[in-house]
């Protein structure tokens, strides 16, 4: 026998889980499939937990608009659901004189964006807010901050399934089959199983051209190459006297090796970029020497040898070395024409803070109000 459900959402990260509640905030019967023994184990608890601005975004561009609405709702929906969060702010600083207009330009850029109460600031300025600051000058975005991201996605999971939505783990989605009004859902697992449904949303993050490429009636032109780059985090080995993230200008690939803080207060520096072939979450402890000197060329202070490795997480990304940072690709019916099916392609940085007005996203995507 073959159960039938409303929608099913594949992969129970931050995205999904968002999707989910969506999904059954508007009375929709809902099934996420996560492959693993527990929700957000890979991207969404593999990161820096901050809660972007919206600073660096291309105008208009899907990341830019879902960062900022999504920050905005994030913050709404963390107080109103008691998720450990903290509007720390952030300071993105000018470490070599000549710098000062680029930091004017991310500035413009984030104001087209949207985002609020920007401040540029000299030298002494930067330094009044965090004295072991060495800047030329800083752009202060009050708006930045960080959240305990397992505790978003228990809240996110638990209002879902207060609306209906169910968790089925060790679930991996093996196969769909487009049907008239739906698809066919093939599960694997201990308990293997079928599901009809008339939505489906691949939000399998590091797998979801695989899974996209599972899909009967999917035409293979729709399904990306996803590119894999791990970024490694080292710890600091006591308490950092910062109170704001710090980050340096931004480099080609990323943001720079910057600090952020944890809950706690506790700093952590990263990431770096690596391009991998394969998923392997190995920190090298070798790569401290070059933690340290892109951490003093904004903390001159930091201690010979008070970095140790903590962490890594991979992002599935869009563009590969050398080329453009591609923005989020939401892969809706009108773009491939499977009614009913919404694919989500490189959702990295800033996944974690759009993360409900990318729910709302793929609802609109679907024709739901």
């Amino acid at each position: 026998m073959t159960d039938k459900v409303g929608a099913v959402v594949a992969g129970a990260g931050v995205i999904g889980l968002a999707c989910a509640r969506a999904l059954a905030l508007r009375g929709i019967e809902t099934v996420i499939l996560e492959a693993e023994s527990a929700f957000g184990t890979q991207t969404s608890s593999r990161n820096s937990e901050v809660i972007h601005a919206g600073l660096y975004y291309p105008a208009g561009s899907l990341k830019a608009r879902l960062c900022v609405d999504g920050r905005r709702l994030l913050y709404g929906f963390c107080q109103r659901h008691g998720v450990a969060h903290h509007r720390c702010g952030k300071l993105v600083v000018a470490t070599a004189s000549g710098q000062e207009e680029r930091l004017e330009a991310i500035a413009r850029q984030a104001r087209d964006n949207g985002v609020e109460e920007l401040a540029l600031l000299g030298a002494a300025q930067a330094r009044a807010l965090e004295s072991q600051l060495a800047a030329h000058a800083a752009l202060l975005s009050p708006v930045t901050g960080i959240v305990n991201s397992h505790g978003l996605m228990l809240a996110l999971l638990g209002e879902a399934q207060a609306r209906g939505a169910v968790l089925a783990l060790n679930s991996p989605l093996l196969r769909a089959e487009t049907r008239a009004g739906g698809f066919r859902i093939e599960v694997g697992g201990e308990e293997p199983m079928r599901l009809d449904c008339e939505l489906l949303v691949n939000s399998a993050g590091l797998h979801a051209a695989a899974l996209a490429a599972k899909i009967d009636g999917l035409e293979k032109r729709h399904v990306p190459q996803l590119r894999y780059a791990r970024g490694n985090y080292f710890s600091l080995s006591g308490r950092a006297p910062f109170s704001r993230l710090v980050y340096p200008l931004p480099e080609p690939g990323g943001l720079g090796v910057h600090l952020t803080l944890d809950l706690g207060g506790q700093a952590r520096f990263g990431p770096d970029v690596e391009w991998l072939e394969t998923i392997d979450y190995a920190v090298d402890a070798r790569r401290a020497a070059v933690f340290e000197e892109a951490v003093r060329s904004y903390w001159p202070a930091l201690p010979e040898g008070a970095l140790q490795p903590a962490y890594s997480g991979i992002r599935p990304k869009l563009s590969g070395p050398g080329e453009l940072a591609a923005d989020f690709l939401v892969q809706a019916p009108a773009a491939h024409g499977v009614a009913g099916l919404v694919n989500l392609f490189g959702i990295e940085s800033p996944g974690l803070t759009a993360c409900l007005a990318l729910a709302d996203h793929v609802c609109a995507g679907l024709g739901l109000p």
